[in-house]
This record gives structure tokens, C-alpha cells and sequence, in this order.
């Protein structure tokens, strides 16, 4: 066999072992995941929390029907408006919190056997990503069970884009959970932290309340505070649930194709940061 005979099998067995690896690094969280039965609960209480008190509680507020006249903000009832946003935050909660893995693995040595082994450091943080980011979709779906209850009608085109929009979604919030990981190195100190990041990117990304779309972006300014605003226009979250909300609902506050190039170059540059941070650990 020659020299340039030998270079493609090498690079082929190369491929084919870090191929192995990742496919066995994602089946790892995605069974530890599935056999949690804490985070089963969490899946389910979430969602129906949400949908049952949140979304029917406030429904007449939405609709303005608490002084006798109905004056709809959106053409769509608080429950139908909220759902796509509680697909988001099954997802944002499992995505990040999975990330708490990455903690376990490096505190009882399982990461510092898997580093030694001939997988690259990109290979064993994408097969861990990859394993969250499915788990967080997963959870994702168990909020779609609840659509008919909502009063939202999918199809199943509406459900194929969103899975896709889940996916990508998923993908950049796990990418964030390990990158919080990186440098959070206690179990309660995750906790802890990530919350702190989960709450406030979720309740100021127009998941719970609308910015009217009637109104110009001067006239919003002077409705809702200022400073609201731009927190919305901000945050990358926005565009996620809003490209959701096109999806399940087909209505959107902003342009569709925002949603997707957000989560796109949100994704790739967390999961940059996140390589970063372990190739240094």
C-alpha cells in the first residue's frame, strides 16, 4: 500500500472513531435524561402550570373583556399568545440545567478519562451539547401534547418547522448551559447562576406580554418604558419565541427570518466560547 493510500484510511478511521465517540457521548446524557424521573416531572408540571394559571388567568386581561368591552391587543386569546413561549421555556430550563452534567462528569472523573481517550476536545463538547439539545426538544414536544387544550390547531408542517426552530434553539441554550458551566464549578453555584440568566432572559423576550405591532417603534417607546423596550429589541430570546409563534400560531411581531439567523449566529458563537472555555480547562 502507498503513502497516499495510507493518508485517506487514516483520515477515514479518524472520522470514523470521532463519529463513534459523539454518537455514544449523545446516547449517554440522552439516557440519563430519559431514566431522570425528576426532570420527566419537571417537563410536565411545567407546562400544564403555565398553561392552566398563567395562561387562563390573565386571558381576560389580554382580551381587555374585564371592563364589559373586548379590545384584543392580538387576534389570538392569552392562552394561544403564551403557548409557543412555554414550548421556549420547557426548552430554555432543560437546556441549560443539562448543562449541569458537565459539573458532574468533571467532579467524579468521568471527563478527565474521556479527554485522555483519542476524541477531540470538539467531539466529546458537541456529543454533550448534542445530547442536551435532544432532551430539551423532547421536553419541548410534551408541551405540543397540550395544543388542542390551548386551542392551537397544528398541522403537521407547523409542527415539522417547529421542531426545527426547537432544535436550533435548544442547540445555542445548551451551548450557554456549558458555557456557564465552565465557570461555575459548584452544583448549587450552577443552580443558582443559571437562574438568575433563565428568568430574565425569558420574561423580558415579549414571551409573557406583547409589543403591539399596530403601534411604530416611536409609539411603543412611549407606551411601554423605554428602557423595556430596548431589553426586548435586545435580547436574542425575543426572536426565538417570536419565530415559534409564527410557526404554531402564524403570527409574528417581528420578520420571520429574524428568529433563525439569531438562534443560527447565537448558536455558533456560544458553542465557540463554550470550545473555548473547555480546550482551556
Amino acid at each position: 500500500m502507498s503513502d497516499t493510500d495510507v493518508a485517506p484510511a487514516s483520515r477515514r478511521s479518524w472520522l470514523l472513531v470521532q463519529l463513534g465517540g459523539l454518537y455514544g457521548l449523545w446516547l449517554r446524557e440522552v439516557l440519563r435524561a430519559v431514566r431522570d424521573r425528576g426532570q420527566l416531572v419537571g417537563g410536565l408540571s411545567r407546562p400544564i402550570l403555565w398553561v392552566l394559571i398563567l395562561g387562563i388567568g390573565l386571558n381576560p386581561y389580554f382580551r381587555g373583556e374585564v371592563y364589559g368591552a373586548t379590545t384584543f391587543v392580538v387576534p389570538f386569546t392569552y392562552l394561544q399568545f403564551i403557548f409557543p413561549a412555554v414550548v421556549a421555556l420547557n426548552i430554555m430550563f432543560t437546556s441549560v440545567q443539562s448543562a449541569v452534567s458537565v459539573i458532574w462528569d468533571r467532579e467524579f472523573g468521568f471527563l478527565r478519562e474521556v479527554l485522555v481517550s483519542p476524541l477531540s476536545r470538539a467531539t466529546v463538547l458537541l456529543g454533550k451539547i448534542l445530547g442536551g439539545a435532544t432532551v430539551a426538544v423532547l421536553h419541548g414536544c410534551l408541551v405540543l401534547i397540550l395544543a388542542r387544550f390551548a386551542g392551537v390547531a397544528l398541522t403537521w408542517t407547523d409542527i415539522l418547522s417547529a421542531l426545527g426552530l426547537m432544535a436550533m434553539l435548544a442547540f445555542a441554550l445548551t451551548s450557554l448551559g456549558v458555557v456557564i458551566a465552565n465557570r461555575i464549578r459548584t452544583f448549587e453555584g450552577f443552580g443558582i447562576f443559571s437562574n438568575a440568566v433563565i428568568l430574565p432572559l425569558y420574561f423580558t423576550s415579549s414571551s409573557i406580554f406583547p409589543l403591539d405591532p399596530s403601534l411604530s417603534r416611536a409609539q411603543t417607546r412611549v407606551v411601554y418604558p423605554d428602557w423595556l423596550v430596548t431589553i426586548v429589541e435586545w435580547n436574542p430570546l425575543t426572536y426565538a419565541v417570536d419565530s415559534l409563534r409564527g410557526a404554531l400560531i402564524d403570527y409574528n411581531q417581528f420578520d420571520p427570518w429574524m428568529g433563525i439567523v439569531v438562534m443560527a449566529v447565537s448558536g455558533v458563537v456560544l458553542f465557540a466560547i463554550a470550545l473555548y472555555d473547555f480546550n482551556r480547562a
